[in-house]
């Protein structure tokens, strides 16, 4: 019987690698694919990744294969483009053939190709420019996006103030200030600090942020087909996620007893009388199911990525204390202690604008930015890439170019200084990617970081609990999103003096 079952073995792994490398041979005589590293069956190119850090072993890969070069994860073909020019030329040169999603199994199996983030084709397309539209319509509206956030900030304040100083780890606050502002968004609603549906909320969000980059999702991802009958990791995380989406439905039932369609007050109002109007189509792409999953992606998306911004850039000010003075410095000098910050201010704060410059650039959220594929078989310089192939444009290749930013390792405002002290402006930076798929959030995430920040700085000194040299600036994960380490710092009042609430 022993014998039967290592026999049974066996020919299951002959034929295994038989049909990769049937596959491997059938791809290559399709057409010519950049070069890279052979494969092995079944795990690919795995033995060349550092799954601890991903984005460093595709840069390593990149001075031996070339700017363009396949990696095989697992049985799929993937294609690396390394540095400026070869990121640009495929997401704004021929940015129609690779405009499409690539496939991120963990997350799919929730979404299941609705809404934003993960859908593709006429359905990507639509509720795109919805979005875009209503979120640029806010800013037409009673209450701006900058009034919110402004108003948000002032609370953000208060609520620093109440630690008097004691020592904090500034993420769940600054979740709570980014979350309430998306949900005035959506729904126009807020809430305090210590509310329970909140704390559940940022709680799923947290975990499921801080696990997305786990070695057993990371597996997922690569064999969902054999992993996703498997108790793990992945159960629990696609079970957060349905959980935001269903607190979004409820909230759209809320939204459906009190609708006005003359007078939308939100994202989901917007929404449901799309619906209405386009009722009569059959093909319409103006449903429960991509509000619910539009209304997640903004709302996941739209917290973590600009909270965890925030967290690092008050990690990296407390670093660099001279940095943090400067700062401190330019915003008494033009906005002084008796006005709130507000977007106008920007072009008349340099050093400071540069400062969130520079931390984004330096902290990368996503290295290797969102997975794409291309449309159709595509001729990519002098190379073939096949319909389905995944793409990795290596964000952090462009984020850490020495040319243009010498000393990429180095956390350094100069960067986007020129020889004036004016922010100097350059197509290397791309936190928020480039090209059609560019974060859609962009805008809003724009103004929450300057004013956030602005005010917090405007308000307290950042003091670490212990020496600004003996402070960790790596990221504790990285892969598809790079998270700070766990920290605690105390704000110090600058000086007292009572901020009224804004009444918006």
């Amino acid at each position: 019987m022993a014998l039967l079952e290592i026999t049974t073995l066996a020919l299951v792994i002959c034929v295994t690698c038989l049909v990769f490398l049937f596959v491997w041979k059938k791809s290559h005589k399709a057409g010519r694919l950049p070069p890279g590293p052979a494969p092995l069956p079944i795990i690919g190119n795995l033995m060349q990744l550092n799954l601890k850090d991903v984005p460093a072993s595709l840069s390593k890969l990149a001075k031996e294969y070339g700017p363009v070069y396949t990696l095989y994860l697992g049985s799929q073909i993937t294609v690396v483009l390394h540095g400026y020019e070869a990121v640009k030329e495929a997401l704004i040169d021929q940015g129609d053939e690779f405009l499409c999603r690539g496939r991120i199994p963990i997350i799919d199996d929730t979404q299941r190709g609705y809404g934003i983030f993960f859908s593709n084709g006429n359905r990507w397309k639509q509720m795109r420019r919805f979005s875009l539209m209503t979120l640029r319509n806010f800013g037409m509206g009673k209450r701006s996006l900058e009034e919110r956030v402004q108003e948000e900030a002032q609370f953000l304040v208060e609520e620093l103030r109440k630690t008097e100083a004691q020592p904090l780890d500034p993420v769940f606050t600054l979740s709570c200030a980014s979350c309430n502002v998306i949900c005035s968004v959506l729904f126009n609603e807020r809430f305090h600090y210590n509310n329970k549906t909140l704390l559940s909320l940022l709680s799923l969000l947290n975990k499921n942020f801080n696990r997305i980059n786990s070695p057993w999702n990371q597996i997922y991802n690569l064999w969902p087909k054999l992993i996703k009958h498997l108790p793990g990791e992945h159960k629990a995380f696609s079970k957060r996620l349905n959980d935001i989406k269903y607190f979004i439905l409820e909230k759209v039932k809320e939204h459906q007893k009190s609708l006005d369609h003359n007078n939308p007050r939100d994202y989901i109002d917007c929404f449901l009388s799309k619906m209405e109007q386009e009722k009569q189509n059959p093909e319409s792409e103006f449903h429960l199911e991509n509000l619910a999953t539009c209304g997640s992606n903004l709302f996941s998306a739209g917290i973590e990525t600009t909270s965890i911004t925030l967290s690092y850039g008050l990690l990296l000010l407390m670093k660099y204390p001279e940095v943090q003075a400067k700062v401190h410095e330019e915003i008494d000098r033009v906005i002084g202690c008796n006005q709130s910050p507000c977007m106008k201010d920007k072009i008349k704060l340099p050093y400071t604008e540069a400062v969130l410059h520079e931390i984004q650039r330096y902290i990368t959220l996503l290295p290797s930015n969102m997975p794409r594929t291309v449309v159709r078989d595509t001729k990519f310089r002098q190379y073939f890439i096949p319909k389905g192939a995944t793409v990795l444009p290596l964000l952090s290749s462009v984020l850490y170019d020495c040319k243009e930013f010498p000393n990429p390792e180095k956390f350094d405002p100069g960067h986007f200084l020129d020889k004036n002290g004016s922010v100097r402006k350059t197509e290397y930076f791309v936190p928020f990617s480039m090209g059609k798929r560019a974060c859609v959030g962009e805008g809003l995430a724009r103004v929450e970081l300057f004013l956030f920040l602005t005010t917090i700085l405007q308000n307290f000194v950042l003091k670490p609990l212990g020496e600004p040299k003996d402070i960790e600036t790596k990221p504790i994960i990285t892969g598809l999103i790079n998270i700070p380490q766990p920290y605690k710092l105390c704000f110090i009042p600058r000086q007292k003096k009572n901020f009224s609430l804004l009444t918006i």
